[in-house]
C-alpha cells in the first residue's frame, strides 16, 4: 500500500512544478505528517524530492528527474485522454486503473503538453444513455469485465423467459449500447457460435476453480461482430408489414420514428405517387407498434394497409378533430 502511494507521489510531483503538503495530502488521502515522512523516505531512496520552506513553499523534484514521452504531438496527447470513457470504466471497476494510467501519462509528457488532459475534457464528453433513461450498471459487470480482460472462461446463469439457463462462456468483449451492457461470448461446448447476452440478465457469474484461459479466435473483431448482430436483431423483430404513403417531410422523419433498418428497407423500394407522395411497404414489429410509431409522423403519413390499422388511424383522427374542431 505504501509503495503504491510513494509511486503516486513521485508521479504527482513529475506532473506539476510544485505541490504543497496539503495538496499532496489531499491527492494521496493521507495526513500532511504522512506526506512529510513519505518525502523523507523517497529522498533516502535516491529520489531527489526537495522541500521549499515557508508560506509559498512545497515539494518538488530537482535535477531533471522525470521520464518524458517525446514523440507525441499535441493532438496525439489529447487523443490519449479521449480514449477512456469515465462512466463506463467506473462501471467495469476500472476507474482506479484508468486514473493511475492518466496520471502516469501526464507525468511522462513534455511540460508543453501537460494540459492535454484538461483541454480534452473541456472539449469532449460522452453521455451514453438515451434521454430520460438512467440505467443502473449491472452488479455483476466488474466480474464479467475482469474475465474479458484476462480471457477466462465464465460459468454463468441467466434468466430466459420463465427458465434459468446455465452456460460456460468464452467472454470475448463488452458493448455499451444506449446505457445497456452486453457481452459478446462463445458457448464453451461448441453448441452455438458467438452470441450476445444482456449482462443485467445474468443471475450469477463465476470463474471455474481451475481458472482456465481460452484461446481467442484471431479472426474475431468485436466492432464488426456487433454491427452485424445489431442489424440482425433489428431485422428479426420486424414480423409484419404495413403500406403507407409519405410526404417529403415524412420520408425525412421516418428513420427517427421506426428505426434505421426498417426505414432503409422501406425507402429502398419506394414508389412515387402522382400527388408527390411516395408509397412504401414498411416492415414493423407489430400493428400495435406501428400505430404508436407512425402516429409520431402526424399528417406526414397515410396508412393504406392493413385495413384494421388504417381504421385505427381514422378513429384517432376523428377524436383529435373533435378536440381541435
Amino acid at each position: 500500500m505504501r509503495a503504491a502511494r510513494l509511486i503516486k507521489m513521485v508521479l504527482l510531483l513529475q506532473s506539476r512544478p510544485t505541490m504543497t503538503a496539503a495538496e499532496l495530502a489531499r491527492e494521496l488521502e493521507v495526513s500532511e505528517r504522512t506526506v512529510t515522512r513519505d518525502a523523507q523516505a523517497l529522498s533516502e531512496a535516491g529520489v531527489p524530492v526537495y522541500a521549499d520552506r515557508g508560506r509559498a513553499g512545497g515539494y518538488r523534484l530537482i535535477g531533471g528527474y522525470r521520464t518524458r514521452l517525446t514523440g507525441l504531438a499535441r493532438t496525439e496527447a489529447e487523443a490519449l485522454f479521449l480514449s477512456g470513457v469515465p462512466g463506463a470504466l467506473r462501471e467495469m471497476g476500472l476507474d482506479d486503473a484508468a486514473s493511475a494510467a492518466r496520471l502516469k501519462v501526464s507525468a511522462a509528457l513534455l511540460p508543453s503538453l501537460r494540459d492535454a488532459s484538461r483541454t480534452a475534457a473541456q472539449r469532449f464528453h460522452l453521455d451514453a444513455p438515451g434521454w430520460f433513461h438512467e440505467p443502473e450498471p449491472p452488479e455483476l459487470l466488474p466480474s464479467v469485465a475482469e474475465a474479458v480482460w484476462d480471457d477466462l472462461v465464465l460459468r454463468v446463469s441467466y434468466g430466459r423467459r420463465d427458465t434459468v439457463v446455465e452456460r460456460e462462456l468464452e467472454p470475448y468483449g463488452l458493448v455499451l449500447k444506449a446505457g445497456v451492457w452486453y457481452l459478446a461470448a462463445r458457448v464453451r461446448d461448441g453448441s452455438f457460435g458467438f452470441r450476445v447476452y444482456r449482462i443485467d440478465r445474468f443471475l450469477s457469474v463465476a470463474v471455474p476453480a481451475d481458472a482456465r484461459r481460452f484461446a481467442r479466435d484471431a479472426g474475431f473483431e468485436l466492432p464488426v461482430f456487433w454491427a452485424e448482430r445489431a442489424d440482425e436483431f433489428a431485422r428479426a423483430i420486424l414480423g409484419t408489414e404495413v403500406v403507407v404513403r409519405l410526404t417529403a417531410a415524412g420520408v425525412r422523419q421516418l428513420p427517427y420514428v421506426t428505426g434505421r433498418v426498417s426505414a432503409r428497407e422501406a425507402l429502398a423500394t419506394a414508389v412515387q405517387e402522382a400527388d408527390g407522395r411516395v408509397s412504401v411497404t414498411l416492415p414493423v414489429e407489430s400493428e400495435d407498434v406501428a400505430f404508436t410509431q407512425l402516429m409520431g409522423l402526424g399528417p406526414e403519413v397515410e396508412v393504406v394497409a392493413p385495413g384494421a390499422l388504417r381504421e385505427r388511424f381514422a378513429a384517432a383522427v376523428r377524436r383529435m378533430s373533435g378536440w381541435y374542431g
